[in-house]
């Protein structure tokens, strides 16, 4: 401060010198009169300094504040809400007699055997691709199972907890045998029918533009005017997840009359998601899925389960509830309740082979969908 008031007392003084000569100036008598008063105006820089004060930012992390309680909600009301497709034979299907059938519907019916003992305890919830998220969102669902891909700006935009990856995919597209078209590049011009509101509406613009392919979507928000768009020949072929492309065709009047392009166009990691903020409920999910694939890894079935009593494996006894560990309880939940959650859906590869094996029409090769030990990329943290 003693050197700004310094700068300014010194400048102040300088002002004065020069207003005094210039006011000698303004008095002085020219020479062909009296006399005259003369406005000489002259710039004077004055420099004066101002202290800055420096401004430090601190970058605090994110906090989430746990919402908690959905699954005291979900007891109290006594059933669970699940959020399904609905439209997808293999995943999710309603069937004619009111029920649900499929994939995903078995993993709804886990998470209510690990919660209740009860697989029946259950609403199903049938959602488009533009409902689903509000839907958990808004505590409509407690659960979204329904192919849904984990992506970076759903996990970190859409305040959602992705559960463990149920089923490794990735997009196809389904042509019409008679059009002999054999490769994307041989859709040249044509007209594709895509879902909106999908990760498979963006990887078809992303990969037609990345091979230079100009093409006409018809886009639907609906999925079965999708599919019927595309069997009415309004479109020269469908795009979506390999295996939801497989299920539908299944369905058709004619399924060989349409033919599954031998090319894979993203990466589609489809699992449950959770709203985020309630770590509880979220494990209690995960760790259902979790639980069914180390029960195919043990040899755990539903027709064996029982057995295991006895067992003299440490794991196991922690996995089906037979020590002191308290597993279950500290998610919420009973001790047996993975016992439950086998006996009622089975273990992994029951719940896979039953809706997607070879022994149904989808007849989907299990590929990256096997566990770890046979060369998939299907894994359970250890349970202890």
């Amino acid at each position: 401060m003693k050197r700004i008031w310094h700068h300014l007392f010194a400048g102040l003084g300088l002002l004065s010198l020069m207003l005094a000569a210039c006011a000698r100036a303004s008095t002085a008598t020219p020479a062909g009169g009296g006399p005259q008063t003369v406005e000489v105006t002259r710039e004077v820089p004055v420099t004066v300094e101002v202290p800055v004060q420096a401004t430090v930012v601190v970058q605090v992390p994110a906090v989430v504040v746990p919402t908690g309680g959905r699954l005291d909600t979900i007891k109290a009301r006594g059933s669970l809400i699940c959020g399904v497709n609905g439209g997808l034979p293999g995943f999710s299907f309603l069937e004619s007699d009111g029920s649900f059938s499929g994939f995903d519907a078995d993993f709804c019916r886990a998470v209510a055997a690990a919660v209740f003992g009860d697989p029946s305890a259950v609403e199903f919830r049938a959602l488009s691709a533009q409902e689903r998220f509000t839907a958990l969102q808004t505590g409509e669902v407690d659960v979204l199972i329904r192919n849904t891909t984990w992506t970076y700006l759903r996990d970190v935009e859409l305040g959602t907890t992705f559960g463990p990856t149920t089923f490794y995919d990735g997009q196809g597209m389904l042509v019409h045998a008679d059009l002999g078209v054999t490769t994307l590049e041989d859709l040249e011009g044509g007209t594709i029918c895509v879902q909106t509101g999908t990760t498979t509406e963006l990887n078809l613009t992303d990969q037609m533009a990345a091979r230079g392919i100009s093409y006409d979507p018809v886009v639907f928000e609906d999925i079965d005017a999708t599919y019927a768009a595309y069997e009415e020949n309004r479109c020269d072929a469908v795009t979506s997840d390999r295996s939801q492309l497989v299920g539908r065709r299944s369905a058709m009047a004619d399924a060989s009359a349409h033919v599954l392009l031998d090319v894979v166009m993203s990466k589609e990691p489809l699992g449950p998601l959770t709203l985020q903020g309630d770590s509880q409920w979220s494990d209690v999910v995960a760790w259902t899925v979790y639980g069914v694939l180390a029960a195919e890894e043990k040899g755990i079935n539903s027709g064996n389960v029982d057995s295991f009593a006895s067992t003299t494996d440490p794991e196991i006894k922690r996995m089906l509830g037979l020590d002191d560990s308290g597993l279950g309880a500290k998610l919420g939940l009973e001790n047996d309740w993975l016992v439950n959650v086998i006996t009622a859906v089975g273990n992994y590869g029951e719940i896979y082979d039953r809706s997607l094996g070879p022994d149904t029409p989808l007849d989907i090769d299990r590929g990256p969908n096997q566990l770890w030990t046979q060369g998939g990329l299907l894994y359970s943290p250890p349970f202890r």
